[in-house]
């Protein structure tokens, strides 16, 4: 039996298997003929993908914390919201500023760590493992809503409080649902898989529009006035 096996510190990942429904992913795992195909093929596609949803959080906690936050620590803020436009323009701007950044960069991750897998890989497996379909959910589905989402909570904080650093602290706080989805991961309580993805990118669409209908009100130029560093 596949669970008896040890190599090295992977019985964790061992036992996962050993508990996997029946479906997909399962038939996939048990169709490779070695435990070490086994676990090089869930490990890459399965177990370190909330480690790309750490990316663009701490990408956009970064831009989106200094977005407003900068701006009061430089003394600019005043002329920008002097400046001749509307409150909506400057606030998408800002947000865009730093959406971009985070996904583009997480693609470029991305990208590099598939060329990086397939090529230590392929000796072992004799063809391409990288990318499957969870991924590319995970990629174009799931990482710009988490990302817009992001962007959207850390720029409020920007504009609510007096300096980056304060910002960059409390934006931190939305790192820690997606180590929750690792340790889940890790512990065979919660795999991500397509199924789940898919779900959790709907989900994250729907509080992003929802958040976008509500954020204006947050968000007002006498605020951005008073909160400036003195």
């Amino acid at each position: 039996m596949i669970a008896s096996v040890a190599i090295g510190n992977f019985e964790a990942i061992i036992k996962i298997f050993s508990q996997l429904p029946p479906g997909a992913l399962r038939a996939t795992i048990f169709s490779f003929a070695s435990v070490q195909e086994q676990i090089v093929y869930f490990t890459v596609n399965y177990l370190f993908a909330p480690f790309f949803l750490i990316i663009p959080l701490m990408t956009a906690s970064v831009i989106g914390a200094n977005s407003f936050a900068g701006e009061k620590e430089r003394k600019t803020l005043e002329t920008l919201l002097f400046a001749p436009l509307d409150l909506n323009t400057l606030l998408w701007a800002k947000i865009l500023a730093a959406f971009l950044p985070a996904t583009f960069l997480t693609l470029i991750c991305s990208f590099v760590y598939g060329i990086v897998v397939n090529f230590a890989a392929y000796p072992l497996f004799g063809r391409i493992i990288f990318p499957e379909g969870n991924w590319l959910l995970l990629l174009l589905w799931v990482t710009p809503a988490l990302s817009l989402g992001a962007v959207f909570v850390n720029v409020l904080i920007s504009a609510k409080v007096k300096g980056f650093q304060e910002a960059f602290q409390l934006s931190g706080l939305v790192i820690l649902p997606i180590l929750g989805l690792f340790i889940g991961q890790l512990s065979g309580l919660l795999l991500v898989n397509t199924i789940f993805l898919w779900w959790f990118g709907a989900s994250l669409w729907l509080l992003d529009f929802l958040f976008v209908k509500k954020c204006v009100r947050f968000l007002n130029r006498d605020q951005l006035f008073t909160s400036q560093v003195s």
